[in-house]
């Protein structure tokens, strides 16, 4: 058996292009991962077919095991490698789902790695097969803190101070925020106009000209999230008259959010907080930087 975890992803900015002919968007992003405290749970064995059981406190809203994105992922490895091998996977859904951290990406990344190793397939394949199975895909399988451009499949490793991580708290309030609805209002509104690539990152020597920097950035869908599911913005409320916060901000499509601080246990103090204040919520105390995969 071969084990991995699919770590949920935090757009620390997110600048998004108008919609495309086909229907996608040009994205600019600098993307991080959660550690253990924030992930999900992935492993596999051989089989002659390919099959899928879902577990944990997200399993019944990640839908019908036939559908997920794990045994897409696993379906085009196989067409795209030409092997008659097949694999069965037990997936812990720990992180929310429509709630703009990526997870269901992380969890086909997490499968695309797994397979390359247990048909022993050259990790090109799987890199061929991400763009097709989600913007988000890509990043996830280099699983590195990284520029984002293009529709996903542009992913660069990113500059950033040393062996950093980031202390951050991710909640959300309990509700599914669907991309899709989300990237409609953003058109409808106009959105994009603007959009440009930035032409670089700057060089940040520590976490805290980072965190400046940071601030002098966005999520271009947080307004069209908010008005879709107002229970976005009371989230970004609460985390902003905590103590010691240094950044809030949601991330993806929403509805998670996060916010930064200095010193990870602010984050714990936190987390066990926000469970009291919104118990239909959910909360994960974390750092970000590469996946720990």
């Amino acid at each position: 058996m071969l084990r991995a975890h699919a770590p949920a992803k935090v757009n620390l900015f997110l600048h998004v292009g108008p919609v495309k002919p086909n229907g996608r968007h040009d994205l600019d992003s600098l993307v991080v991962f959660a550690d253990e405290g924030a992930a999900d749970r992935l492993s596999v064995t051989a089989s002659d077919t390919l099959g899928l059981e879902v577990e944990g406190p997200g399993a019944r809203e990640a839908g019908p095991a036939g559908e997920n994105l794990v045994l897409r992922a696993a379906s085009a490895l196989k067409e795209a490698s030409g092997t008659q091998q097949g694999a069965f996977f037990r997936l812990r859904k720990a992180l929310p789902v429509a709630a703009g951290i990526g997870g269901g990406s992380s969890d086909a990344a997490a499968a695309l790695r797994l397979l390359t190793e247990l048909w022993n397939l050259d990790p090109a394949m799987a890199e061929a097969v991400a763009p097709g199975l989600g913007g988000d895909v890509p990043v996830a399988l280099a699983g590195v803190a990284a520029r984002m451009q293009g529709e996903g499949e542009r992913v660069t490793r990113a500059a950033l101070p040393g062996r950093w991580r980031l202390p951050a708290l991710l909640v959300n309030p309990g509700v599914a925020c669907p991309t899709g609805p989300v990237f409609r209002a953003y058109d409808e509104a106009g959105g994009g106009a603007d959009f440009a690539e930035l032409p670089h990152l700057p060089e940040f020597g520590t976490l805290e000209e980072l965190t400046v920097w940071l601030g002098t950035q966005r999520n271009d869908l947080e307004a069209p999230a908010l008005k879709l599911v107002p229970e976005i913005g009371e989230v970004l409320d609460w985390l902003g008259l905590q103590p010691g916060v240094r950044l809030v901000r949601m991330s993806g499509s929403g509805a998670t959010c996060f916010a930064l601080f200095d010193k990870l246990v602010i984050a714990r103090d936190l987390e066990a907080r926000f469970r009291r204040d919104w118990p239909k919520g959910w909360a994960a105390a974390c750092t970000l930087g590469d996946a720990l995969i």
